[in-house]
């Protein structure tokens, strides 16, 4: 039944997430602390990293995040219709990036993204003890100090969505005429 993409997959192959219609009426709010881009703690609670994916798993399993139906690109040519459930992954995939939203200049987040497909490209080809797979490690050890602070997240029937984000290596500014005081300082011939 999963191998057509046109068919839902029925409700009884998920172990991990509930369905929407089974979750509670009211969201779960989660706040992931990072320190250097590993999450430390979730709720102020610390803990040892598997740990905290699996106290994560629970709160989106049971508010229904972490469904994924797509289609896959094999290494062989044809494509797959792939369901999986990977309620900790979304969540702290989604927690991680938007940090790194905050806190990395656009330049180094935009090759960021490049980087995290060409990597995830060669872990799915057999291509882990490669050069080009160093490199971009290089690249991620320099960037990933900045990622500190924390996300707030809020899950509801299957969503998670941001709602709070702080660091203190924001490069966001407080407020729009600071911003307008930077841009004018830039601009100016001192500024440049």
């Amino acid at each position: 039944m999963l191998e057509d993409p046109s068919t839902e997959p029925p409700e009884d192959i998920y172990l991990l997430t509930r369905s929407p219609q089974q979750c509670p009426d009211e969201p779960a709010y989660i706040v992931i602390d990072f320190e250097q881009g590993v999450p430390v703690r979730a709720n102020g609670i610390e803990m040892p990293l598997v740990e905290l994916i699996e106290s994560i798993e629970t709160i989106a399993g049971a508010h229904g995040v972490g469904r994924i139906d797509m289609v896959e690109n094999r290494l062989v040519g044809p494509k797959s219709r792939e369901v999986y459930e990977a309620p900790s992954a979304v969540l702290l995939h989604t927690a991680h990036r938007e940090l790194e939203m905050l806190v990395v200049p656009r330049d180094l987040e935009r090759l960021g993204r490049h980087l995290g497909r060409a990597y995830a490209d060669l872990v799915y080809n057999g291509l882990w003890f490669t050069p080009t797979r160093e490199a971009i490690d290089g690249f991620v050890a320099k960037v990933q100090p900045r990622v500190t602070g924390s996300i707030r997240m809020k899950l509801f029937k299957g969503s998670c969505r941001v709602v709070g984000r702080q660091s203190p290596y924001s490069l966001c500014h407080p407020s729009p005429s600071a911003a307008d005081a930077d841009l004018q300082a830039a601009e100016s011939p001192a500024g440049r």
